[in-house]
């Protein structure tokens, strides 16, 4: 094997550069034995690359030849089969696993431990070795040492080195001068001592030769010290003085050293009094507007807010640490604390007596507006508006930055002004807003006429209508129940007449409820807006703002509810909690309002719904998170509950109608009802927001319609069902026709239908008294034909031979059938309506389905009595002017 390894260094591995470390004789497991050899490899130039190489003898048997080669770095996996039981067989798992048997365990084993050794030296990827005797992996290989990695072979080739080229071209001259040196070694070994001997001696005989010259040198030697010493005791005084020169200098540097540091001291004081000075120095004139600054005049506001704001800044610098130790800065703190102290409490004085006086003034004008004896009722009625109060707005805001500075400072008297202003406006609005929902009330009960006197009258600085809510309810009953009753029904509607419906009335009523939720909606968005700007909502308040948030801000229930907390934390919340307890009444009446209308009339609530669903849409667009959104948003709630019980109630009336049994039904009046209804419906509804809840109230009604139509037909005495049904869904498709309602495309279809079917049933029930005998005679035929016996021979049956057809034909001469259609056009008459006008119709119907039944019977006659020459004593022609003399006779 060491003649084989020689033989791979030699002819394949030295010419790459690489050393062979260890090698393995080995054959593919489970297939022929054709050997090869693995060989661990290294190479010689820097990285190292480490190296499986197969090596295979060529088919001729003369050489190797390198056949694979695998990084070993790519050997995932070393699987010796078994650690305790000799076994040639292990696996080296590459890209894929390869199998080998080695011609020896020892060979293998010595194979594996040289993996392991070049895997612990080389390779920061750590091979996992399996089924390996710890024994051959004991050893380890230190990194940086120049160790054997797989035996003296390694040691070998770390030793060698190479000769250069003038030793090389020196062995080669003496070789070639020793012409035996390759063939007798030994021989050349010799001489070459010999000579060696030789030249050893001559160089002893040249060292003894030298030594008269070696004691000169000694003698020049022992000079050379003497001179050291000298010198060195010179350079020994030099180092003394420069020693004294040094510390001098080193005294001048400390003392340099000392003036930069006090140089350095004093610019930093002059910085840090700098500092103070520039942002702890309020002037004096920034002093005097804060203790005794005008908080009236437009340019003594100005100077405050300039001194607020020099103040907040003082106040707010960010001091560097020791100077709040200062005796300085902690006067000036104090200073800035007590004009902080004065000026919050002048401006909460001087803000509460100007909410005061606002508010005393506007209801001074209130008052004086109430006893004039020019303003009445009527005129109140005439203008139905509320008071505007952008002059106290505008009056207010020129104390914003006041405000905003207030709430940076001092937290308690900004909640405190707060709190006032809360208190004072919302009995101030709510006067207002009672006011002019009761002038609202009393104009939709329409009891105040221009020129008739007045039932209530202004009474008081806050102008209230006397009288009870309970008597402006009697009032508004007495009021209305001369044009309509209380609760409009579609029965009702279907009784009146457009006049009676009173459109002008409910016109009216819009046009004040439009005016009520027009006056609100600015009054509501103005305050918002004013109470953002003045009391600085329009953002979020900072940490320090929120950790000064007391628990209560407002009097009464508001913020009772731990669940509220959280609202304080957005300026938005803030608002509308302040908005919720200024307009607190505004809800109330409204919804007040709303069921006064509704019990006026409950078509009303079409209206509202219309109005009050464009003035949510309106608020949300603007702010979704408004009062006055929310607020809306509420009322239309009641808003569509009332709609839905209006619709209800119609349903209702219309289970609980009762037709009288004596008289015929004709168009019945929820049928009318439904009509009207929806022509109002389409005229409030044009372009609404919520068209699809009428879309849905459409459909339960014309559900319930069609239902108790069907209920009456059935119940009805005097008129046959199907003219009922006939007569009514006629009307009902004629009126979808007309309104073109897109919901409602199936119900009309569906009305059609049932209006044809019911035409052609009454139709065809109603023909068969003229010639009743006529038609049981042929529904006999058709019995028997359809009982199997054949056409021709239905003449051979003893109940209907042609004698037998002879004399039923004889019974219906042309005189006796126009008798029959004169006095079934008679009670057709009796039958139908006149709103309908559907007599016409119907007749032309019976006289096509009389014209096929004649045409029937001639083909069964033709059919079931050929030859017979029997036919009937009137023609086609004679019906034709039957029915046309019938009509125009009548």
């Amino acid at each position: 094997m060491t003649a084989i390894k020689h033989a791979l260094q030699r002819d394949i591995f030295t010419p790459n550069d690489e050393r062979l470390l260890s090698i393995v004789n080995v054959c593919k497991a489970g297939k022929k034995k054709k050997n090869c050899f693995l060989c661990a490899t290294v190479t010689t130039e820097r990285p190292v690359q480490v190296r499986v190489v197969k090596v295979k003898k060529s088919d001729k048997g003369d050489f190797y030849k390198r056949q694979m080669a695998w990084e070993l770095r790519d050997l995932a996996e070393v699987d010796a089969k078994d650690a305790s039981k000799e076994n040639p067989e292990f696996d080296l798992h590459f890209e894929k696993v390869y199998r080998w048997v080695a011609s020896s365990t020892a060979e293998k084993n010595s194979f594996i431990s040289c993996i392991w050794k070049l895997n612990q030296r080389y390779l920061r990827k750590k091979v996992e070795f399996v089924n390996v005797s710890s024994q051959l992996l004991e050893e380890s290989v230190p990194s940086g040492e120049s160790q054997s990695v797989a035996g003296g072979d390694e040691d070998a080739l770390d030793d060698y080195q190479e000769l250069n080229a003038r030793e090389e071209q020196d062995i080669e001259g003496m070789m070639e001068v020793c012409e035996y040196a390759i063939s007798n070694a030994e021989a050349f070994a010799e001489k070459l001592s010999r000579e060696l001997q030789v030249l050893d001696g001559a160089n002893i005989q040249s060292i003894m030769a030298s030594e008269k010259q070696v004691n000169i040198l000694m003698q020049l030697l022992d000079e050379a010290l003497s001179e050291v010493d000298t010198i060195e005791g010179k350079l020994s005084s030099y180092e003394e003085m420069l020693q004294s020169v040094k510390e001098q200098m080193d005294q001048i540097s400390q003392s340099n050293r000392l003036i930069q540091i006090s140089n350095t001291n004093n610019g930093k004081l002059l910085d840090e009094i700098q500092f103070l000075v520039n942002y702890m120095d309020l002037s004096k004139g920034h002093i005097r507007a804060l203790q005794d600054g005008d908080l009236s005049s437009p340019k003594g506001i100005e100077a405050c807010i300039n001194a607020s704001e020099a103040l907040l800044q003082c106040m707010n610098v960010a001091l560097r640490p020791g100077h709040e130790k200062l005796m300085a800065v902690k006067q000036q703190q104090h200073l800035f604390t007590e004009l902080r102290d004065t000026f919050a409490r002048r401006l909460t004085n001087h803000l509460n007596n100007v909410f005061v006086h606002q508010v005393i003034h506007t209801t001074q004008c209130i008052f004086r507006f109430g006893h004039d004896q020019s303003s009445t009722l009527s005129q109140h009625t005439a203008e139905l508006t509320l008071p505007k109060h952008s002059p106290l707005h505008r009056d207010l805001l020129r104390y914003a930055k006041l405000m905003e500075w207030l709430k940076n400072t001092q937290r308690e008297k900004y909640d405190g002004l707060s709190r006032t202003y809360v208190d004072y406006m919302t009995r101030l609005y709510e006067r207002e807003i009672k006011d002019f929902f009761e002038v609202a009330k009393i104009k939709m009960a329409g009891t105040t006429k221009e020129g008739k006197g007045n039932k209530f009258g202004l009474h008081g600085s806050s102008g209230k209508l006397t009288g009870s809510t309970s008597s402006l309810n009697k009032l508004t009953v007495q009021g209305s129940s001369s044009r309509r009753s209380q609760s409009s029904s579609l029965l009702d509607m279907g009784n009146m007449s457009a006049s009676d419906l009173d459109v002008a009335d409910r016109t009216k009523f819009d046009k004040i409820f439009e005016q009520v939720l027009s006056e609100l909606e600015p009054l509501c968005l103005a305050e918002q807006d004013f109470i953002s700007k003045f009391f600085k909502l329009q953002q979020h308040p900072t940490l320090a703002q929120v950790n000064s948030i007391p628990n209560s801000i407002f009097h009464g229930p508001l913020l009772s509810s731990s669940s509220l907390l959280p609202y304080y934390y957005l300026s938005k919340d803030m608002v509308r909690l302040m908005m919720n307890k200024i307009f607190q009444s505004i809800e109330t009446e409204l919804n007040s309002l709303i069921a006064l209308g509704d019990k006026i009339d409950s078509f009303h609530s079409l209206y509202m719904l219309v109005k009050m669903s464009h003035h949510v849409w309106t608020a949300q667009n603007v702010d979704p998170a408004s009062y006055l959104s929310t607020t809306l948003g509420n009322v239309l709630v009641t808003v569509k509950r009332n709609f839905d019980k209006c619709i209800s109630g119609q349903i209702r009336q219309m289970e609980e109608v009762k037709i009288s049994k004596k008289s015929k039904v004709g168009i019945l009046p929820f049928v009318t009802g439904f009509e009207e209804f929806a022509e109002l419906a389409e005229t409030i509804f044009r372009n609404a927001e919520r068209r699809g809840d009428l879309d849905k109230a459409y459909v339960k009604l014309i559900r319930a319609v069609f239902m108790n139509v069907e209920k009456v037909a059935n119940e009805s005495q005097k008129t046959p069902r199907d003219v009922v049904m006939m007569e009514n869904f006629h009307h009902i498709f004629s009126t979808q026709s007309r309104l073109k309602i897109s919901c409602l495309e199936t119900e009309r279809r569906e009305a059609k239908h049932k209006y044809t079917d019911h035409l052609q049933s009454y139709v065809i029930n109603s023909l068969g008294q003229p010639l009743e005998k006529l038609n049981h005679f042929f529904e006999g035929v058709e019995a028997r034909v359809a009982q199997g016996v054949r056409e021709e021979e239905v003449s051979y049956q003893l109940a209907f031979n042609k004698q037998e057809l002879r004399k039923v034909i004889k019974e219906y001469p042309g005189k006796e059938v126009k008798k029959g259609l004169d006095n079934l056009y008679k009670k057709v008459d009796k039958h139908l309506c006149e709103e309908e006008s559907l007599l016409q119709v119907v007749w032309h119907s019976m006289q096509d389905e009389f014209i096929r039944q004649y045409k029937h019977f001639e083909g069964l006659i033709g059919r079931c009595y050929p030859g017979s020459g029997i036919t009937m004593e009137f023609t086609i022609g004679d019906m034709l002017e039957y029915f046309s003399s019938i009509a125009q006779s009548h």
